[in-house]
């Protein structure tokens, strides 16, 4: 059996890569004898597609809607994408093809309102996923909120499997006490961390303007933020918050340098809203190493113990319990600790690499066995 593999090439500037390469590596070493899997694979008996909402799976969105197969949705919305790849009559087309004539009018007003796309919550109400999920021979997600989503657009059988933790050596209290010196942060202070590739809808506006707060009352704390931001706005926005005494802007982040900045911080915020139906690779690293991480309320982050991770409302009592959160980590160090150290446990147990690729070759194999004789092409 051949198996296609298709995603962004490996070091493009997004987590789905990143996760693709991952996989690819672990699913060719624990591949039964005589299954090959081969990247973008034009030929073969079934293909693998990573697909997210951004320009760089326009090949893959088209090779998977053109040649079915075994679709993996990391981000259930993919308004944005069709926003950025379509002329305007395509748009409102493809808008009608997911909801019907009768969606005609919002789908011209969404585009003529468009530069709003990345924070207006409208966007996120229409996922526009339907020609990609309903012919798919199998749809992949990681979280029950994604499920729900290809389910309402059409697809026919899903499988959540979640996202995956892979085990990696952390570094130790030295290093990670070292990385601290060199922002100037004193022992003792508590460090909060906002990770990955930064845009609005990881609310780090919301987050900065909670760690003001919380520094106004309490010196002791500090904040790295770390990672390109997608958008000019909230780069500029960025780049004035660094003058912050407290505020550390450490950029984009070699593997290396993310491994000690992920283990010198004492809480990571990792919030989403809008929501894409996405789980934050992120949040899962961070949690599996120990670390409490504070979370935006929703399907996306429901199938975490309560006990494992602290959590936000969207909407009008984010601000008051973010703060309230933040508050509780740098006052309660050791009850914090306790939450760290069970979401290492959720985490290594629910999410651990090798358990996550025997549940792909199960859905691979489901779908072997239901195709019988299959030979796709491009």
């Amino acid at each position: 059996m051949t198996i296609g593999h298709h995603a962004p090439p490996p070091g493009a500037r997004t987590g789905v890569a990143d996760y693709a390469e991952t996989l690819l590596g672990v699913l060719q070493s624990s591949a039964p004898p005589g299954t090959v899997i081969e990247r973008n694979a034009g030929r073969a008996d079934i293909h693998l597609y990573h697909l997210g909402n951004n320009r760089l799976h326009s090949e893959i969105y088209s090779r998977a809607i053109s040649t079915p197969g075994i679709l993996i949705v990391h981000d259930a919305v993919l308004h944005h994408f069709l926003l950025g790849a379509l002329s305007p009559a395509q748009y409102v087309d493809e808008f009608v093809y997911n909801y019907g004539e009768w969606s005609r009018h919002i789908a011209e007003e969404l585009w003529r309102e468009r530069a709003a796309c990345v924070i207006d919550p409208r966007y996120f109400r229409y996922p526009m996923l339907r020609r990609a999920v309903e012919n798919a021979i199998a749809v992949i997600v990681h979280n029950a909120g994604a499920a729900d989503i290809a389910r309402a657009h059409g697809a026919r059988t899903v499988h959540v499997i979640p996202h995956f933790f892979e085990a990696r050596d952390v570094p130790d209290a030295f290093a990670a006490e070292r990385f601290r010196q060199r922002l100037g942060i004193a022992p003792g202070v508590t460090l909060y961390g906002i990770f990955g590739y930064l845009r609005e809808t990881k609310r780090v506006n919301a987050c900065v303007s909670a760690f003001r707060r919380l520094y106004a009352a309490r010196a002791d704390t500090a904040l790295v933020v770390a990672g390109d931001a997608v958008s000019g706005d909230l780069g500029r926005l960025l780049a004035a918050e660094s003058s912050h005494p407290a505020i550390h802007r450490v950029g984009h982040l070699s593997e290396a340098d993310c491994q000690i900045t992920a283990a010198a911080v004492d809480c990571c915020l990792n919030l989403r809203y809008p929501a894409a139906g996405e789980t934050s690779g992120i949040a899962i690293r961070l949690m599996g190493i120990g670390k409490p991480v504070v979370v935006t309320e929703g399907p996306e982050t429901a199938d975490f113990p309560a006990a494992a991770c602290l959590r936000v409302p969207s909407g009008v009592d984010e601000a008051a319990v973010l703060f309230d959160q933040m508050a509780f980590v740098a006052e309660f160090p050791l009850l914090a600790a306790r939450i760290g150290q069970e979401a290492a446990r959720h985490i290594r147990t629910s999410h651990s690499l090798e358990g996550v690729a025997s549940r792909y070759w199960q859905v691979i194999e489901s779908v072997r066995e239901s195709s019988t004789g299959l030979t796709c092409t491009r």
